[in-house]
This record gives structure tokens, C-alpha cells and sequence, in this order.
């Protein structure tokens, strides 16, 4: 996974911008993770929560493929770790490798990284089934910055448990 961060443009368009932050979240949590091994990042630093480094990988992993390919690209594809369509199943890393998590997640990231360039416009629309509404890929872009933001904040607070890292 690409772990340089690029810093968002001062002066760019709107999608330019939204693609460039996107980007950086992304390499935040490849940052966050680099140099430890398959133990560390299975490690639930924090109890009671049984949340790791690999399994906010692998959750990740499951965003990108549901925003990107299932609702604006109407793929029909399952999730990566769940048949039954559990979000929570992605988060169980217990028997997870590195390897196997980060080849999942990268190759999400470079379907959703096609389909925003193919698209024709932030106003591209697609169905969110479970919110029975269409949305724009403005507010998939945005809706994944959150995501990130969200859970690179605990990402902060897990890697300072497993080696007392802070920052990237």
C-alpha cells in the first residue's frame, strides 16, 4: 500500500481535492501500521474493545468495496469477509495476516480509485440500499473521509499501545 502521504492541494478543484484528501487518510492508516508484524497488528490494544490495526484494515477493505463498487458501481459482489453481509466480521483478525488483509484492502482501493476516475462527475449517483436512498459521489468521497478520519483516530490510540509510536 502506497504509505507516502501527499498533502491535499491549497488551490485545486473540488474533485481534485476530495481525491487528494481521500488519499491521505488512506496512507494515515498504511502509516499507521507499517514496521509492526501479523501479532502486533492482531494485538486488541485497548480492552475490552477487541478492535486491532488489521481489523480496521479489513473493515476498511469492506468500505471501500460497498461505497465504491456495490452502491455506485451497482456491483453485485459479496463482502470480503462476510456471506451474510456483517460489517463486524471484518473486525475479527484473530487468524488474519498482514499479507492477506493489505492485498484485500489495496486492491479495493484501486477498484474505488477507477470508479471515481471513470465517473463523469461528482453528481453520479448510486443506490444505498440500506438507507433506501440514492446518493451522489461527492457524498460517497466525503462519507469515506469520515470513515477514515474515524478510525485513524483509533488507529492513533491502538499503535501507541502496541509500541508507544505517535504520529506518522
Amino acid at each position: 500500500m502506497e504509505t507516502e502521504r501527499i498533502g491535499p492541494p491549497l488551490l485545486a478543484g473540488e474533485r481534485e481535492t476530495l481525491r487528494v484528501f481521500l488519499d491521505f487518510h488512506r496512507a494515515t492508516l498504511a502509516l499507521k501500521c507499517a514496521g509492526l508484524s501479523d501479532e502486533e497488528l492482531r494485538r486488541q490494544s485497548s480492552p475490552p474493545s477487541t478492535l486491532s490495526l488489521l481489523g480496521l484494515v479489513r473493515h476498511m477493505a469492506e468500505v471501500e468495496r460497498a461505497w465504491f463498487r456495490r452502491v455506485i458501481n451497482a456491483e453485485d459482489v459479496p463482502l470480503v469477509w462476510s456471506e451474510s453481509g456483517d460489517y463486524q466480521e471484518a473486525y475479527d483478525a484473530t487468524g488474519a495476516s498482514r499479507s492477506e488483509a493489505f492485498e484485500a484492502w489495496q486492491r479495493e482501493v484501486e477498484h474505488a480509485r477507477r470508479i471515481e476516475r471513470e465517473a463523469e462527475s461528482l453528481d453520479v449517483t448510486g443506490h444505498q440500499v440500506r438507507w433506501g436512498e440514492d446518493v451522489s459521489l461527492r457524498l460517497v468521497m466525503l462519507h469515506m473521509m469520515h470513515e477514515y478520519a474515524r478510525h485513524n483516530g483509533h488507529a492513533d490510540f491502538l499503535r501507541e499501545a502496541i509500541d508507544g509510536t505517535v504520529g506518522v
